[in-house]
């Protein structure tokens, strides 16, 4: 095991890692940038250091500062959480020829899922579905609009080492697709540093699911079930929920297999998400795969009882996994909502300044994922996710009850937050019968 990791992080998965090393006798090294001094988070780590200025790109995407903190503070190993450097196969390497253990998966493993159309390829031959699109990446205009007359419009642009919901867009003609494809082009190019974009056919009305996986270094493989992400804004998620009330019995078998299917042809280690998209008639498709920990992992653990920030770190010392899938156990029913500093009335406008009241909700069943605290300020150079509020029942009837109290219950003030637009989610008779797909927010909640 180790004896010290350095999370190169912040706000609250740097918090939700540390809790993690601490829980398991392991000292922790938080890095920060200078617009993070203040984080509490800090208070709870063995070790801090400051890395540089607010700005993310001097600060938690500067590798060099940050293996220069992995060397002065004499760590063994990197936990990159999610975004920043979690999925910079670059940065993996830079930790293995330092002799520092990237917490995650191997670089080869990463090179296979980073690249949207290489994975995509890896499930056609896996046997797994995908939708019409092109298996490489589109030259220009004129090819993007041969390809879409081929597969037939609505098609969908997208950057192939994207993330996020960022270098996606829908065209429905040839106008449209043409003036789309420079956009998601630059778009691509300045959030990814790579160009390069493909084609997917368009279905409306579809569920996004995804297959949470477990994979060790010695080829054993577990999925965790699914989570249930239609509720999205923007292409980027608002909500999760576990288990996803469309999926029988046998369908999750069939989806989850095809998940660890594409882990296994990828030689994947670590964990990792497959998602695919749900069709009304229940067949499904392959999309992508994300090779870290989500940021709605807290229902996967709250359903199984297994901490996966635990599980990556036992991976990445070489143990074995403890787990099969016959031992996998599913208990209740668990919801996320995603707490943005955003207006929701004002086109999801980011919302900065400093927490004048802060009260936590509670009770059974109820956790808070955040790094908040009044007087704390939120400063205009990072994601907009403040906390994750997260509740756990028996049925999804009294989750989405006791969501809806835990919400009313939530004061944040001083910023605008997403608060209300889960409120009215939660209080829409759609949603509380469980017919939902990714339009649901523009379609009914917000018009």
């Amino acid at each position: 095991m180790f004896s010290r990791i350095l999370v190169a992080n912040r706000g609250e998965i740097a918090l939700r890692i540390i809790r993690a090393c601490n829980e398991m006798g392991i000292e922790s090294v938080a890095v920060y940038s200078e617009a993070d001094k203040d984080a509490i988070y800090l208070n709870y780590a063995t070790e801090k250091i400051c890395i540089g200025p607010a700005s993310a790109a001097k600060s938690y995407l500067d590798m060099s500062k940050i293996i220069s903190a992995a060397e002065i503070t004499d760590v063994e190993a990197i936990h990159p959480g999610y975004g920043f450097l979690s999925e910079n196969i670059h940065f993996a390497e830079i930790c293995e020829s330092c002799n520092i253990v990237f917490i995650g998966p191997r670089p080869t493993a990463s090179r296979s899922v980073s690249d949207k159309i290489k994975t995509r390829n890896i499930a056609k031959k896996s046997g797994v579905p995908v939708l019409p699109g092109s298996d490489a990446p589109i030259k220009d205009e004129n090819e993007a609009v041969r390809i879409a007359h081929e597969i037939g419009y609505p098609i969908i642009l997208k950057a192939a080492h994207g993330g996020g919901g960022r270098g996606i867009r829908v065209a429905h003609n040839d106008m449209s697709l043409i003036n789309s494809f420079l956009v998601v082009q630059s778009e691509a190019k300045t959030a990814f540093n790579a160009s390069e974009i493909y084609i997917e056919k368009y279905i409306e009305n579809l569920r996004h699911i995804e297959f949470q996986l477990l994979a060790d270094n010695y080829g054993n493989i577990v999925h965790l079930g699914e989570r249930d992400c239609s509720l999205q804004r923007r292409h980027q998620k608002l909500i999760e929920e576990t288990p996803s009330p469309a999926l029988t019995p046998e369908l999750r078998a069939q989806m989850g297999e095809a998940a660890k299917t594409i882990a296994r042809a990828a030689n994947y280690n670590n964990a990792g998400t497959v998602e695919f998209l749900l069709a009304k008639n229940k067949d499904f498709y392959f999309i992508e795969m994300n090779g870290r920990i989500q940021v709605e992992h807290p229902i996967t653990e709250i359903v199984t009882g297994i901490d996966l920030v635990q599980k990556q770190i036992q991976i990445a010392t070489g143990e074995k996994l403890d787990l099969n899938q016959d031992s996998i156990k599913f208990n209740g029913y668990a919801i996320e909502c995603r707490i943005n500093a955003e207006d929701p009335t004002d086109g999801f406008r980011p919302s900065c300044g400093e927490i004048t009241k802060y009260y936590s909700p509670g009770g059974p069943g109820v956790r808070v994922d955040s790094h908040l605290y009044q007087g704390y300020k939120i400063s205009p150079y990072y994601d907009s996710l403040i906390a994750k509020l997260i509740v756990n029942r028996n049925t999804r009837e009294k989750t989405i009850k006791a969501m809806g109290r835990a919400l009313d219950e939530f004061i944040i003030e001083g910023i605008k937050t997403t608060i209300p637009l889960h409120q009215a989610i939660f209080g829409h008779s759609r949603y509380i019968q469980g017919h939902i797909d990714t339009t649901f927010i523009e379609d009914y909640v917000i018009r």
